[in-house]
């Protein structure tokens, strides 16, 4: 019996530990929205109900300074690090089903109009911009669960 309790103590405390895995946002591929260098955990400022990561102190003072100027690379970042869940078109806030890749990101459009303003977009950043930017970001995504 005694052996029993042991094993299901075990388990019950493997499985916290990997829950408490969960959270956790994944870094791997997120860089410092100034720097570009990697981010670090004890480097984050809240935005938008998430964290955004960085490489150092000094630049979340800087994000904290003018978080609406960097907000659009800053919901890119919740994305990428799966805080926040696309849930609708950014565009319309209706269900999408036209998707297209904007920053290393699979973002899914409601039609191909709204998949084709994206396409349009000179540049890079233009498209991250109409996607990411605070207007669109919260028309289309969820931070936390998004079920």
């Amino acid at each position: 019996m005694k052996n029993q309790w042991m094993a299901l103590t075990l388990v019950l405390a493997l499985l916290g530990v990997a829950r408490m895995g969960a959270d956790e946002p994944k870094l791997e591929e997120a860089k410092c929205i100034f720097s570009g260098q990697p981010c670090k955990t004890e480097a984050s400022a809240e935005h938008n109900g998430g964290k955004v990561y960085f490489c150092c102190k000094s630049c979340v003072a800087a994000f904290k300074k003018d978080p609406a100027k960097h907000a659009t690379k800053a919901n890119h970042q919740l994305v990428l690090t799966g805080q926040a869940k696309q849930v609708a078109c950014p565009f319309s806030g209706k269900p999408g089903e036209a998707t297209l890749k904007v920053a290393g990101v699979d973002v899914t459009m409601c039609c191909n109009n709204c998949k084709g303003k994206v396409e349009k977009a000179a540049t890079d950043a233009e498209k991250a911009e109409l996607v990411f930017s605070d207007a669109a970001f919260k028309k289309g995504f969820k931070v936390g669960d998004a079920k």
